[in-house]
């Protein structure tokens, strides 16, 4: 008999660590649930460049709270060195997972077999990395490629209905766009390119006069934006297109310093959906935001004690996204969570 309850009371255990909707990685006592302890989880961001960011480090740092799992959380500060750095210590420290955000999709096959070696499971968040998928087990993110061709969509459908003030598009004159880059190399600013490029070449008419990194921050947007419109060809900007909500932010503001309106002279489209962006638009300086969302914490904190409970999972697991302009900012506006 004793044996027969000792059977049952472990079926019991096993299920309900395993049983789904409930957060796993929850429990009392200090342990997660289905371990006689915490999952312990090394994350490696890449910094604080703007507000997707750190709306990105609250949500992985709440639900680890949420979750009940120790969290090693290191920043990187822009530098791929310093989380290579990272992820060696969390090795050493024998973590249960590890989770990472890279600044840049190269030079991660090392280091991936290194966690690999060492039997510890690994999760890619946010950007991608140019290394085989076999590597790491998992990312967790947007379909970065497809924001760009969502942008552009946008662009020329509001070009063609309404244009800005040098008129709309006919299909014969030129439309000039402007671009701002991401990070140089990272996957978000290389993959946001490739889809916004791989739609404007439908469009003969529409070509990308200027290009330039503003490394996802507000500062740079600016200084970048205040030299093309210092240019001699300042007015045949149509459009500005940002690969995030912060340089296009930024850039809005030396649109209006150089006596231009932006989202009506310069048509202003974006990444991100943050709400510094949703107020641009209520304060009708930006046109459209591409969402890409950065509360990824739940995902990520769910994902990581599957994988150290040896649960299945996909390799790609997708972020939950939309996109928002004028039109539907306002209703959309009060219910951000970032």
């Amino acid at each position: 008999m004793k044996r027969v309850l000792t059977v049952l009371l472990m079926a019991a255990v096993v299920s309900f660590a395993f049983a789904a909707g409930g957060k796993q990685g929850g429990g009392s006592g200090g342990v997660t649930k289905g371990m006689d302890r915490k999952i312990v989880m090394g994350y490696s961001q890449i910094g604080a460049e703007s507000e997707w960011r750190t709306a990105c480090t609250n949500s992985v740092k709440a639900a680890a709270e949420e979750y009940n799992i120790e969290l090693i959380f290191s920043d990187a500060q822009q530098k791929q060195e310093n989380q290579l750095q990272a992820i060696r210590a969390f090795i050493r420290q024998k973590v249960d997972v590890i989770a990472f955000t890279p600044v840049v999709s190269t030079g991660w096959e090392a280091i991936l077999q290194e966690c690999k070696d060492a039997k510890i499971p690994t999760i890619c968040v946010d950007r991608t990395v140019d290394a085989p998928n076999t590597l790491y087990d998992v990312y967790i993110g947007s379909d970065i490629k497809a924001e760009g061709v969502k942008a552009a969509v946008w662009m020329v459908n509001y070009m063609k209905n309404t244009g800005n003030t040098r008129g709309k598009d006919d299909g014969r004159r030129a439309i000039n766009v402007v671009e701002l880059q991401g990070t140089v190399g990272s996957a978000a600013a290389t993959d946001r390119q490739v889809g916004f490029k791989q739609e404007l070449a439908k469009y003969p008419n529409y070509k990308i006069t200027k290009s330039q990194t503003g490394n996802f921050t507000r500062a740079e947007g600016l200084q970048v934006m205040e030299a093309w419109m210092k240019a001699p060809d300042a007015g045949d900007i149509d459009v500005l297109f940002a690969h995030n909500d912060d340089m296009a932010i930024g850039a809005i503001d030396a649109i209006k310093t150089a006596g231009k309106k932006p989202a009506t002279d310069i048509i202003v489209i974006s990444v991100d959906a943050v709400k510094g962006a949703f107020e641009a638009m209520l304060r009708k300086e930006l046109n459209a935001t591409i969402e890409c969302n950065p509360l990824l914490g739940p995902q990520i904190m769910e994902t990581g004690v599957k994988l150290v409970l040896k649960q299945p999972v996909d390799k790609w697991i997708p972020s939950i996204e939309s996109q928002y302009d004028w039109t539907t900012a306002e209703q959309a506006y009060p219910s951000r969570q970032y």
